[in-house]
């Protein structure tokens, strides 16, 4: 059973605790973090999702995830790259460079960019959420997305100076 705490708009923690799978009560919200890694060559760490997946099954993405209760942004950024791709970045400084309220998915959406020239390795990932990675420029996700091959909520991601000018 996982376990998320519910925030309020202000990204405030309420205190009352929420069961993955149910539905989010009106007027609060969970915290989710999405992950971009970058490396040396300005290319960015794809995920491919597995075929079981209930929702975009088989699309492309960057790892993320729901945050865990008591859990910070950062730690569920951290937790969830290990837990998909295999890679540890405990290490590794990060930076926040988007966040957003989508009261219509009920969330907080934080947005990490990460730097790191290692390779992913899926035998390390304790999920089986991911089958597949690889390195793409801005322009080869760009095209992805233009192909519906990356899920859809991601093309927040060319409106980030941060990575349009990193």
């Amino acid at each position: 059973m996982e376990l998320w705490d519910l925030y309020d708009e202000n990204r405030n923690v309420t205190g009352k605790i929420h069961e993955r799978g149910k539905d989010i009560p009106d007027g609060y919200l969970h915290l989710i973090v999405h992950i971009w890694i970058r490396n040396k060559d300005n290319k960015f760490l794809i995920s491919r999702r597995s075929a079981d997946r209930t929702s975009y099954p088989l699309y492309l993405e960057c790892p993320g995830g729901s945050v865990l209760k008591d859990e910070t942004s950062l730690e569920g950024a951290i937790r969830e790259v290990k837990e998909e791709v295999g890679i540890d970045l405990s290490n590794v400084k990060g930076k926040l460079i988007y966040t957003e309220i989508r009261k219509y998915f009920h969330d907080i959406m934080d947005v990490w960019l990460f730097d790191y020239d290692g390779e992913a390795d899926l035998s390390m990932a304790t999920t089986k959420e991911v089958c597949e990675v690889m390195w793409l420029s801005l322009d080869e996700i760009k095209n992805k997305l233009d192909n519906n091959e990356l899920v859809p909520t991601l093309g927040y991601l060319f409106n980030i100076d941060e990575v349009n000018n990193g």
